[in-house]
């Protein structure tokens, strides 16, 4: 990783604590790609709506990040932000919003992510005119995909770019499905979108629900990745927050050494940035130690977990390894 001023900045003033786990993360994060290791990136929280493509997706352009398991929310805001930046309302002072103003926002159509509301006109059913489109064709034609395979779709298409508000360049999917890099969204009807096609299968605008592919597909088209990749690469983990983004794809190596015996090696790094405090049963909290337990990680993995909020820590990462 050549020098650059944040790296100076940082490797000059972030010598303690979890200021100097970052540092440390960062080195072993270069250090794993350069011995030509994989990344495996998961996104929990509202990370594409804190515009975490501005610095992720120049990451997977330069090849830093090679596969990502998100929530469903993460998968379809980075596009809502895309078609829709220039109507989102930020509210600075969310802290103080009694409920009367929280259902003043609701009623003019504004979902309130911390201090970011989306507007759901111009985000949400933009984004769903395109997406249905792809949705019922495969129904209608007896096709299945996933629900990143669609989105993918969409964005190919070219219908949604007369509606682009930011550069292309900031938007971590689209640097995604130019890279043609798998994705694994755990839990996808656990969203907006995944909320809207359960409505169509209700209501039987959607008549087969098998159209859209399942979770447990996801975790078999992982474990295929895994064993494929692991053969020649060692593959990291790099989560950011908890949940079921992080909690879905890492249990996929003791899946395959436990339950098919297939030998694979456990995840060569790991890095977690969470705010979540280490308590009784907290998984998201857990230190990497306890992974070894599970088969997950190896006492030889470089393990490291920052104890901060991933709005600032990832994107000063990600800088520091990008030489910004």
């Amino acid at each position: 990783m050549s020098e650059s001023p944040i790296k100076s900045f940082i490797s000059h003033h972030y010598r303690h604590f979890n200021a100097a786990t970052v540092v440390d993360a960062s080195e072993a994060y270069g250090t794993h790609l350069e011995s030509g290791g994989k990344m495996f990136v998961t996104l929990a929280g509202a990370m594409s709506t804190a515009e975490l493509g501005l610095s992720l997706a120049e990451m997977i352009r330069q090849d830093k990040v090679h596969a990502i398991s998100c929530t469903g929310a993460n998968l379809e805001e980075d596009l809502f932000n895309l078609v829709a930046h220039d109507d989102y309302k930020r509210i600075p002072h969310y802290r103080d919003l009694t409920p009367t103003e929280e259902k003043e926002l609701f009623e003019n159509k504004y979902n309130r992510v911390t201090d970011t509301c989306i507007p759901e006109e111009e985000a949400m059913r933009k984004l769903e005119s395109h997406v249905v489109h792809f949705w019922e064709k495969a129904d209608q034609s007896g096709e299945r995909y996933f629900p990143h395979e669609f989105l993918y779709q969409v964005i190919r298409s070219g219908s949604l770019k007369p509606s682009y508000q930011i550069e292309e360049k900031n938007s971590w999917l689209v640097a995604a499905c130019e890279k043609n890099i798998p994705l694994f969204v755990p839990g996808w009807e656990d969203s907006t979108l995944g909320n809207m096609f359960a409505g169509m299968c209700i209501d039987g605008s959607i008549k087969t629900p098998t159209t859209m592919r399942s979770g447990i597909e996801y975790m078999t088209s992982l474990a295929d990745w895994y064993t494929e990749i692991s053969k020649n690469h060692s593959i990291g983990f790099y989560q950011i927050g908890g949940g079921i983004a992080g909690d879905f794809p890492i249990c996929v190596v003791p899946m395959l050494n436990m339950d098919l015996k297939r030998g694979v090696p456990r995840w060569g790094y790991f890095c977690q940035i969470s705010d979540s405090t280490t308590s009784y049963g907290s998984y998201s909290g857990a230190i990497p130690n306890e992974k070894i337990t599970w088969g997950k990680l190896s006492v030889e993995t470089p393990s490291f977990v920052i104890e901060s909020d991933a709005t600032i820590v990832a994107p000063l990462m990600f800088a520091y390894i990008l030489g910004w």
